[in-house]
C-alpha cells in the first residue's frame, strides 16, 4: 500500500513526471497491493512502456478495456497517467485504467470515419513547430493554433532554422501577424541562438510537446535540450524540405526536470472539435463581429459590417479572412458528421432495445 497523507494517496517519486495532488485524488479507489500508477512513454503496435516508481514496465491493454472504450479517444496514448495491475514478469504488466485527462491535443482521425485522434495527454505546453525555409506556411500553423487552443494547454510557436534564413526577424515579424498573444521564438539547434527562449517556457515536472511537419528539426530540438543524442536526425534535403525521422511519440525527461513528448511529423492536420479554439485563434477576426451594425451580420457587403470595413482598410487581410471562412466551414461540416453519427448510434441503440423487449417472455398476466 502507498504512503498517504489525509487519506490522498501520494507517489512522490512519481513527481518528477507530473504527478500531482489531483493525479493523487484520482488514483486512490485503485489503490491496491499488487496495483500501481505509471506514465505511459511510448506507445508500441499492441503494447506500451510506462514509466513508474518501480521502473519502466512493459504493458499491454487487456480486451475489456478495448470494449469498453467508446472511442480509440479513449485508449492510452503517451502522455496518459495509467493504473497498472503487475504482470508475472518483473518489468511487465496490464493498464487496467485510465486516468482522467487535464488536457489532450487531438485531430479528426484520417481515414474517412469522423473519430478523434489523441497525439499526448496532459501536456502543459504546446510547441508548434516550423522551418524558417520556404515550407513555413501561415495557414498550417493556422491549424495548428486551432487545435493547440481547443487542448487546453499552452502553444508557443517555435521556428526553427534561423541560421538558414536571411532575415529571421521578417520571418518572426510574419508568423506574429497571425499569432496574437502566442510568443514566437526563431531558433537555431545549430547555432544555439534563440534556446534559452525555448528553455525558458519549461520547468521541472512541466510536460511539453512537439508538433510540426516532417524534418522541421523537433528531433534535433529534443537531443539540443536534452545535451545528447538521443533520438535519430537526418540532414535537410536540397530541395529545402526536412526528413521524416521521428516514427513514434515518446516522454522524455530534460536534464532541467521538465518532460517533452517528440512526435512523427503531421501530413495532414485535419480539425477536430474547436468552437473555441477557432475563437482564441481567429481573436483578431472574431473581435469584429460586436462591431457589425447588425447582430446576424453575414460579414458580406451589408451595411456597417465591420469585417468588410476591416477588409476595405487592409486592417484584416483577405488571406486571413479567406482562411477563417474555410476553416469555420470545415468544424461545421464536422459538426454535421458527428451528428448523423450521434442519431444513427441513438437508433441502433434504441433498435436493440425494441427487439430485446419484443424477445424476451411476457408476464403471463398481460397475456
Amino acid at each position: 500500500m502507498h504512503p498517504t497523507t489525509k487519506g490522498i494517496f501520494r507517489l512522490p517519486e512519481l513527481a518528477s513526471l507530473g504527478w500531482n495532488d489531483r493525479l493523487s485524488t484520482l488514483y486512490e479507489p485503485f489503490a491496491a497491493d499488487g496495483v500501481v500508477a505509471g506514465r505511459v512513454s511510448v506507445q508500441h503496435r499492441g503494447a506500451y512502456d510506462v514509466l513508474t516508481e518501480d521502473g519502466e514496465l512493459r504493458c499491454e491493454v487487456p480486451r475489456r478495456l478495448v470494449h469498453e472504450a467508446a472511442t480509440i479517444a479513449d485508449l492510452p496514448v503517451v502522455g496518459d497517467w495509467v493504473v497498472i495491475v503487475s504482470g508475472s514478469g518483473a518489468s511487465s504488466g496490464t493498464i487496467t485504467a485510465v486516468l482522467p485527462r487535464s488536457t489532450r491535443f487531438s485531430r479528426k482521425t484520417a481515414w474517412q470515419a469522423a473519430e478523434e485522434q489523441v497525439l499526448a495527454a496532459n501536456i502543459d505546453v504546446v510547441f508548434l513547430v516550423a522551418s524558417m525555409n520556404e515550407d513555413l506556411s501561415l495557414r498550417r500553423l493556422e491549424r495548428y493554433l486551432i487545435l493547440a487552443w481547443e487542448s487546453g494547454a499552452r502553444p508557443v510557436i517555435v521556428l526553427t532554422k534561423s541560421d538558414l534564413h536571411p532575415a529571421p526577424e521578417t520571418a518572426v515579424a510574419e508568423v506574429e501577424t497571425i499569432a496574437g498573444d502566442v510568443p514566437v521564438h526563431a531558433i537555431s539547434s545549430l547555432t544555439g541562438a534563440g534556446l534559452e527562449k525555448v528553455t525558458g517556457e519549461l520547468a521541472p515536472g512541466l510536460t511539453a510537446v512537439l508538433l510540426g511537419s516532417s524534418g522541421v528539426g523537433k528531433s534535433t530540438l529534443v537531443n539540443t535540450l536534452a545535451g545528447e543524442e538521443l533520438l535519430a536526425t537526418q540532414e535537410i534535403r536540397d530541395d529545402g524540405k526536412g526528413r521524416h525521422t521521428t516514427t513514434r511519440r515518446e516522454l522524455i525527461q530534460l536534464p532541467g526536470g521538465a518532460l517533452i513528448i517528440d512526435t512523427p511529423g503531421i501530413r495532414e492536420l485535419q480539425l477536430w472539435v474547436a468552437d473555441d479554439g477557432i475563437d482564441e485563434a481567429f481573436e483578431d477576426v472574431t473581435a469584429l463581429f460586436a462591431s457589425c451594425k447588425f447582430s446576424d451580420c453575414a460579414h458580406g457587403r451589408e451595411p456597417g459590417c465591420a469585417v468588410h470595413a476591416a477588409l476595405e482598410d487592409e486592417t484584416l487581410s483577405a488571406e486571413r479572412w479567406a482562411s477563417y471562412v474555410k476553416l469555420q466551414a470545415e468544424l461545421e461540416h464536422l459538426d454535421r458528421k458527428l451528428d448523423k453519427r450521434a442519431a444513427s448510434a441513438a437508433r441502433k441503440k434504441w433498435a436493440s432495445l425494441a427487439k430485446e423487449q419484443r424477445e424476451s417472455p411476457r408476464p403471463k398476466g398481460n397475456r
